[in-house]
């Protein structure tokens, strides 16, 4: 079956959004924790406290995220598997920063707005994935 022409241009924005997931998750996890508390305090507690297993969900989450978008421009099924642990790992990590700190009470509830989009962004690519799966246009 013919992929839809569209394909490649998701395929490809798929791929530079886990980028820039797994380009976040590197200046997260070696910031300066010293010069971002000049700027942002509760951010840096937030860092300096984050267990290590909250760190490893989050790399799990941007890593198998950037491989199922390479695997989708690869028209590989496997892609909607690596998208599924990302969207776990997602979870995993906001279910933390939001269940098992105070962020949202110190920060407002407008700290939610790009969690939330991520979430919905791991979604996406998930249901995308599959319903190519679905469709046998993904081997």
């Amino acid at each position: 079956m013919n992929m839809p022409r569209y394909f490649i241009v998701i395929a490809i924005v798929l791929l530079l959004w886990n980028l820039m997931g797994l380009a976040a998750f590197a200046m997260q996890y070696t910031a300066d924790l010293t010069e971002l508390a000049k700027s942002d305090p509760v951010t840096a507690q937030a860092f300096a406290a984050m267990p290590a297993w909250v760190w490893i969900a989050y790399a799990i989450a941007v890593g198998a995220g950037t491989l199922g978008a390479i695997l989708l421009l690869m028209k590989k099924a496997a892609a909607a598997s690596l998208f599924l642990l990302s969207l776990i790992a997602v979870v995993v990590q906001f279910g933390y920063t939001f269940l098992g700190t105070d962020l949202l009470a110190v920060k407002g509830p407008s700290v939610i707005a790009f969690p939330a989009f991520i979430m919905v962004m791991a979604v996406v690519q998930l249901l995308y994935a599959r319903h190519l799966v679905g469709k046998a246009m993904l081997r």
